[in-house]
């Protein structure tokens, strides 16, 4: 029996999202700790020592303000911070300062679409500014800390429990990753833990009105692991229960080379954290006016870049390819506002092949990428001068030498040879050349999805010069003569 029509899971996910700010959100230490040597980016905030006082950061607050424009939710024009107790050895306050009871960013909704073309809202419950505590590296006989994360800026979206697949939680994240990056509330690195995903689960048999005990799989850092420590965790829950043994509610782990995940501790109720306000850090109050302000400075979001493409016609997975990375979605905005639909669907396709090449969030090879030099690329290939083959070789060298595409072009030989003179040799070789009786009697006697393989032919013997509707209608005027 398929146990995914016998139960239904349920899944809400807590995204950590690490705050694009130069300086920690209550020290002045440098917030960038990649590939920095570990407790040198810290401060005597960050250490938590006697009688240090914590600055709130104020572009913290501005890009808690864009995220939650970006989440469509409410922005509140109050906030506050509060304590949130436990001794962990990687946070040396024995505290965390997080928002409990008044957070910066309120109900909102996220529209995310799926593979099918269709589009799901996972509502937003809230999203808190907090500090981020330490890390720990455990070894054989000792653990390490590294405190270089302590006292990052986070903002910590919680979703409602409105995914019901490890499709559409693969789907959610992937958008969430889309509008936070955009909105510039961060740089989006994912292998240095910029985007942080803690996914809840929970399955019940299906027609069940309460939902089951549900495990947290914390700190997960792609979008292929958010689906598969889904999928993993159903099983996990269902095989329990086909045994008639009972689910704890606990936190796990995820552990990406196995691809399992596994127990960490039992899970902590609110009241264990002992919430108070914090005294040091007065209210978060803002106007409608600063509030209003912040916001004019967002940028394009994904689904704008969504609803101004429609006319071109891109399949699913051209479309999320260009939206994967800001860069290439703003390259090909660009070339459609300078040219027309058919133009930027020749080069939104070339884009989507630099979209797992280069970095996330780094601009550098789409800045060298001129959308005038683009455009002509792909009129050359409209107006059969090149063949798509050709095009790539030359969108690649593009990239390296900043050279116009006619001219590299020219250098390299790739222009499309029209000349009938010179195909009608290339195709007359290729019909007295016994190998291809075969093809040609398939042709003779109705089947023309044989002039494909001449065709291939053609293009192979011209090293790719020859134009294709040239050659096939040739072949079919030489074969007639037969």
């Amino acid at each position: 029996m398929d146990l995914r029509n016998k139960y239904i899971i349920t899944v809400g996910i807590e995204c950590h999202v690490q705050l694009a700010t130069r300086s920690k959100l209550f020290s002045g230490a440098d917030n960038d700790a990649r590939d920095k040597a570990p407790n040198t980016v810290v401060s005597p905030i960050d250490y938590g020592l006697p009688g240090m006082l914590p600055v709130l950061n104020k572009d913290a607050i501005y890009l808690a303000v864009k995220a939650g424009y970006a989440l469509g939710a409410t922005i509140s024009k109050m906030s506050r911070f509060d304590r949130k107790h436990y001794f962990y050895p990687d946070l040396p306050k024995g505290y965390q300062i997080s928002q409990m009871y008044q957070p910066i960013i309120g109900n909102g909704k996220v529209a995310v679409p799926q593979s099918d073309g269709t589009e799901k809202t996972v509502r937003i419950h809230h999203a808190h500014l907090e500090e981020d505590a330490g890390k720990l590296t455990h070894h054989s006989s000792f653990s390490a800390i590294d405190l270089n994360r302590a006292g990052t800026p986070l903002i910590e979206i919680v979703s409602e429990p409105d995914m019901h697949s490890p499709e559409e939680a693969k789907a959610y994240a992937q958008e969430l990753y889309r509008l936070m990056t955009y909105a510039g509330v961060t740089l989006g690195d994912l292998y240095h833990g910029n985007m942080r995903f803690d996914v809840n689960i929970s399955i019940a048999p299906n027609g069940s009105k309460e939902l089951g005990k549900r495990a947290e799989i914390k700190n997960i850092n792609s979008f292929r692991s958010v689906e598969r420590a889904v999928e993993y965790e159903f099983n996990r829950q269902a095989e329990l229960l086909e045994k008639g043994e009972k689910i704890i509610q606990e936190t796990r782990g995820w552990d990406e080379n196995s691809q399992r995940t596994f127990s960490q501790r039992s899970k902590e109720e609110a009241q264990d954290y002992r919430y108070m306000p914090d005294p040091d850090i007065p209210p978060i109050v803002l106007t409608e006016e600063q509030i209003n302000k912040i916001i004019e400075t967002v940028p394009k979001l994904p689904n704008e870049y969504r609803k101004s493409w429609v006319n071109i016609g891109f399949d699913n997975t051209v479309l999320n390819a260009l939206l994967a990375n800001k860069y290439s979605a703003k390259k090909l905005d660009s070339v459609k506002d300078k040219s027309n639909d058919q133009v930027a669907k020749k080069v939104g396709i070339w884009l989507t092949m630099l979209s797992n090449d280069v970095e996330h969030q780094d601009s550098t090879v789409f800045d060298i990428l001129s959308e005038e030099n683009l455009i002509e690329l792909a009129n050359l290939v409209i107006e059969n001068k090149l063949s798509a083959t050709a095009a790539k070789e030359v969108f690649y060298i593009m990239i390296d030498t900043h050279e116009k595409p006619s001219i590299i072009a020219k250098d390299k030989g790739l222009f499309q040879v029209t000349d009938t003179e010179s195909i009608v040799t290339i195709v007359s070789q290729i019909i007295n050349d016994s190998s291809n009786k075969n093809a040609i009697d398939d042709i003779k006697s109705g089947n023309l999805k044989a002039i494909g393989f001449l065709v291939g032919q053609v293009m192979k013997l011209s090293k790719g010069s020859a134009n294709p509707s040239a050659a096939q209608k040739i072949i079919i005027e030489e074969i007639d003569k037969l």
